[in-house]
C-alpha cells in the first residue's frame, strides 16, 4: 500500500491495529482511506479467492465493471487475514503527468536510460535518455526524460520530458511533457501534445 493524496483514483484499504485489511473499497467517493492499494498481492488461500471471484461475477457489476479487490473483501468477510504492507516507492502511471514522472524517476536510474551506440553527427543527447535500437535520429535535441521507441523517426526537432511510441514520425516539432503513441505522425508542433497510437497532427 502506498499513501496518496488523489483517493477516489484508487481502491484503498483500511486496517485494523495489527495491520490487517478489514475493508477496501474501490475509487471510494468519501475518504475513508489514503491507502492506495497498488495492485501486489500474494495469496495463500487461493480456493477461498476464487470463490470470491465467483461470488463478484454472480453480483452486478461495481460501477459498471468487476473488480478482484470485491473478491478481497469476500475473503475478508470469511475470515481471511490479508496483511497489508507498505511501500517505499510506487510509480503510478495512471495519468500523465504521473506517467511522466514515473519515466523521468527510472531514467534517473542510470542503469535504465540507454543510447545509441552511436550518435549522428546533428544530434544533440541530454541524459537520461532511452533511445531503442532502430530508431532514427537526424539534426535534433533529444531529453533529457526522454523515451523512444523503436522504429521511430525524430528529425529536425526537440523533445524533452516526453514518451514516443514505436514507429512513430516527430518532425520539425519542439515538445515538452508530451506522451506521442505508436505509428503515430507529429509535425510542425510545438508545446505540450498527447496522442492516441495511429494518430497524426501536423501544423504549418
Amino acid at each position: 500500500m502506498k499513501e496518496v493524496e488523489d483517493y477516489q483514483r484508487f481502491g484503498v484499504v483500511v486496517t485494523d491495529d495489527r495491520g490487517n485489511m478489514t475493508k477496501i473499497v474501490e475509487k471510494p467517493s468519501t475518504p475513508i482511506s489514503k491507502r492506495a492499494n497498488i495492485g501486489l498481492y500474494y495469496v495463500k488461500n487461493w480456493k477461498l479467492m476464487l470463490d470470491g471471484i465467483d461470488w463478484v461475477l454472480r453480483q452486478p457489476p461495481n460501477k459498471g465493471e468487476y473488480y478482484l479487490t470485491d473478491a478481497f473483501q469476500y475473503m475478508i468477510d470469511h475470515g481471511a487475514k490479508i496483511k497489508v504492507v507498505d511501500v517505499a516507492g510506487w510509480y503510478d502511471a495512471g495519468k500523465l503527468d504521473t506517467l511522466l514522472e514515473t519515466n523521468r524517476t527510472i531514467l534517473e536510474r542510470r542503469h535504465a536510460a540507454r543510447r545509441p551506440a552511436t550518435v549522428p553527427a546533428g544530434v544533440t543527447l541530454v541524459d537520461p535518455v532511452y533511445v531503442e535500437d532502430g530508431v532514427t535520429l537526424k539534426a535534433s535535441t533529444i531529453g533529457p526524460n526522454v523515451s523512444v521507441s523503436a522504429g521511430s523517426t525524430i528529425e529536425d526537432s526537440q523533445l524533452r520530458d516526453t514518451i514516443v511510441g514505436a514507429k512513430t514520425q516527430v518532425r520539425r516539432s519542439v515538445l515538452s511533457n508530451s506522451l506521442i503513441g505508436d505509428e503515430a505522425i507529429v509535425e510542425g508542433v510545438r508545446g505540450e501534445l498527447t496522442i492516441s497510437d495511429h494518430s497524426e497532427v501536423r501544423s504549418g
